[in-house]
């Protein structure tokens, strides 16, 4: 099938996609193609403006892939090799009766290849994941905004906790979590996750079954902002003015502060929110800012000091961009090397996850004489107006005028909408009106019988 793309919810949030919008630039059209889309990447072509089939290369992550296909094969085999409390977990998830809305596939998807590369036997897993270069194992999600990673934190943090008092001596399990933020409102999000809120999403979504709750309860979760994990140097603290001369903090200090309301908790669970800010420096990387360098650089070395005091079982990334940020998604060395699962923006937008992207089209301007399209329709590619608008201006200073009348155009698709759904909607009310009578007269009719 090759055309413009009339239905661009093409798949099931609760089931694995089926097919997927390929772009086919020899007809410059996109394509319905079977099967689910493949993880990867593009990398744009120099001076490229977009990362389109015809202006990049894309670059396939074969490691998820290949992790897909064989949790894919697991979960067929009903997943061998896990434990009683994790079958019931899955079983729990599973079952639509247990709660309102059912979970979406990805986030199905996300929790069981964690499970998976964690409790499937050894030769079903055979997979090699490249670790950051530091001591502690990294394991990293890709999810689309809009895909619930926030629901997949609570499961995997109910897994985890559960199993870890169900098998104390298990040492892949533990009931020790903490989780970062990259700011104070994702940590103010993130509250959730403790068992004591009382909007916790384990209550909400049901993510365990009520004979598990004991179990949940016994859980240890702390949730930092990454500031949290900052620390005086040697050198900070010589320059301090203070009269006691106190040097810099052990690990085993540092991580006591850090972890207060875990006391000697050991073998933590670490999940990172918006991981995408989390990585390791290079010393002679120049693409990064420094403010981004600095967040990073006291982000994993705490990590890396509370590791030494107490260990890390496993860390656990989240993002839905997982590129070092400064290095762009053009550029090969910014990918994190242990992504593990991939569901995407473009397969969010096909399973109706993530709004529908709205570009301005309509016009009744002259079309430009070479492509027969609108001025809008490159509104977002004009460099005048991209110039414009991000040249420093007063609050005050109006749009540009090309923005402006896009939004005027916008606005006036908007009402017509907005109408055709009020006349269907009084259409509607008319026929349920009706409908009201008939049953009115069926009953009074029905009485004069009786």
């Amino acid at each position: 099938m090759s055309g413009e793309i009339k239905q661009l919810i093409i798949n099931s949030p609760y089931e694995e996609p089926t097919s997927h919008w390929r772009y086919n630039s020899e007809t410059k059209y996109f394509d319905r193609v079977g099967g689910r889309r493949l993880s990867g990447y593009f990398v744009a072509k120099k001076g490229a403006k977009s990362y389109s089939d015809d202006e990049g290369v894309f670059v396939e992550i074969e490691n998820v892939n290949r992790i897909r296909e064989r949790v894919r094969e697991w979960r067929a085999n009903n997943y061998p090799g896990i434990t009683n409390t994790t079958r019931r977990l899955i079983e729990h998830w599973h079952d639509n009766s247990a709660r309102y809305f059912p979970f979406f596939f990805c986030q199905l998807d996300a929790i069981e290849t964690l499970i998976f590369l964690c409790e499937a036997p050894a030769d079903m897993r055979n997979v090699i994941i490249t670790n950051d270069g530091g001591n502690f194992k990294r394991l990293c999600t890709k999810l689309c905004t809009g895909g619930g990673k926030t629901i997949v934190m609570s499961m995997l943090i109910a897994w985890q906790v559960c199993s870890s008092v169900n098998y104390p001596r298990d040492k892949r399990f533990t009931k020790y979590v903490m989780c970062v933020a990259p700011n104070l409102t994702v940590k103010k999000r993130l509250q959730v996750l403790r068992t004591d809120e009382p909007e916790n999403y384990y209550a909400r979504f049901c993510v365990v079954p009520p004979e598990m709750n004991y179990a949940l309860n016994q859980g240890k979760i702390i949730i930092h902002n990454w500031q949290a994990l900052s620390w005086e140097s040697e050198e900070q603290t010589a320059k301090r003015k203070s009269v006691v001369k106190i040097g810099a903090k052990s690990d085993s200090a540092y991580a006591r502060e850090v972890l207060h309301d875990m006391p000697g908790a050991k073998n933590i669970l670490v999940i990172n929110d918006e991981a995408h800010h989390a990585y390791r420096v290079k010393p002679d990387d120049k693409k990064i800012e420094r403010a981004e360098r600095e967040k990073a650089t006291v982000w994993i070395q705490g990590l890396d000091r509370i590791d030494r005091a107490r260990g890390i079982m496993t860390c656990y990334d989240f993002s839905a961009t997982p590129f070092v940020p400064g290095r762009g998604r053009d550029d090969e060395e910014g990918l994190f090397s242990w992504i593990v699962s991939d569901f995407g923006l473009n397969d969010g937008i096909e399973s109706g996850l993530v709004k529908t992207p709205r570009v301005v089209v309509n016009d009744n301007a002259v079309p430009d004489p070479e492509t027969f399209k609108s001025k809008l329709y490159h509104i977002y590619a004009d460099d005048d107006v991209k110039a414009d608008i991000n040249s420093p201006k007063p609050c005050e200073a109006s749009l540009p005028d090309l923005v402006r009348n896009a939004y005027f155009v916008l606005g006036l698709d908007w009402q017509k909408v907005f109408r055709e759904w009020k006349r269907d909607s009084s259409r509607d009310d008319n026929c349920r009106q009706q409908d009201g009578d008939s049953r009115k007269n069926r009953v009074c009719i029905h009485s004069r019988k009786n």
